[in-house]
């Protein structure tokens, strides 16, 4: 199981989370979001990615950020539609991810993930709330006993040290769990992250070896 830390925004502190090693590291792109990331990416170790964050923008806006930062992976985290992500896989190639995340809560209908079967790499499962992303909250994981697809998927949504043992606990089930998404419970303020805090997590999922 990969981890991705979500939310970067300043850049001694990507190098200081980059250092951890992470699989993939999140930049948020849309200009709303507290989060919103427009300036210098320090070089990374090639083992982590870098994912570009974005929420309902144009395509135009997305290529220009994958080629400006140098993204390798693109998360879509609004209402586009499955053309949409058609679209853009063709623009992007094959060599970039895409991520399509969806808001869960009790009442999510699995259903609405079979168009992106075909056009998305993975698929990432949020809280839903006020927000697109980074509300700080789990939602109720056991809905994700409806999931029948194959399609691997991120976990996101209010994940923190204190759920390790619930990772560890669906890791166990048949989910095709990709990667762990951690943002929010990690931060001094948002977009800096615990150092820390990151570390001492980092340490024990690697631990675990999910």
């Amino acid at each position: 199981m990969k981890l991705k830390i979500c939310g970067m925004k300043y850049p001694e502190n990507i190098l200081e989370v980059g250092a951890l090693l992470p699989d993939y590291m999140g930049f948020i792109f849309w200009e709303k979001s507290a989060r919103y990331f427009n300036g210098t990416i320090p070089e990374l170790l090639k083992t982590t990615k870098k994912a570009g964050v974005f929420v309902d923008q144009s395509q135009e806006e997305i290529l220009d950020k994958v080629a400006k930062y140098d993204l390798q992976a693109v998360q879509l985290h609004g209402n586009e539609s499955a053309a949409f992500c058609e679209e853009l896989k063709m623009k992007l190639g094959k060599k970039i991810e895409i991520i399509k995340a969806f808001s869960a809560d009790n009442d999510f209908d699995f259903e609405i993930l079979k168009p992106y079967e075909a056009v998305c790499d993975y698929f990432l499962f949020d809280t839903k709330g006020k927000l697109p992303g980074g509300n700080g909250t789990t939602f109720d994981w056991t809905i994700l006993k409806k999931y029948k697809s194959e399609k691997p998927f991120f976990l996101s949504g209010g994940i923190g040290i204190n759920e390790l043992n619930a990772i560890e606990e669906i890791s166990k089930t048949n989910l095709p769990i990709y990667a762990i998404d951690v943002n929010s419970k990690f931060e001094i303020e948002p977009g800096l992250k615990n150092k820390n805090l990151l570390s001492n997590f980092k340490r024990k999922f690697d631990v675990a070896n999910f």
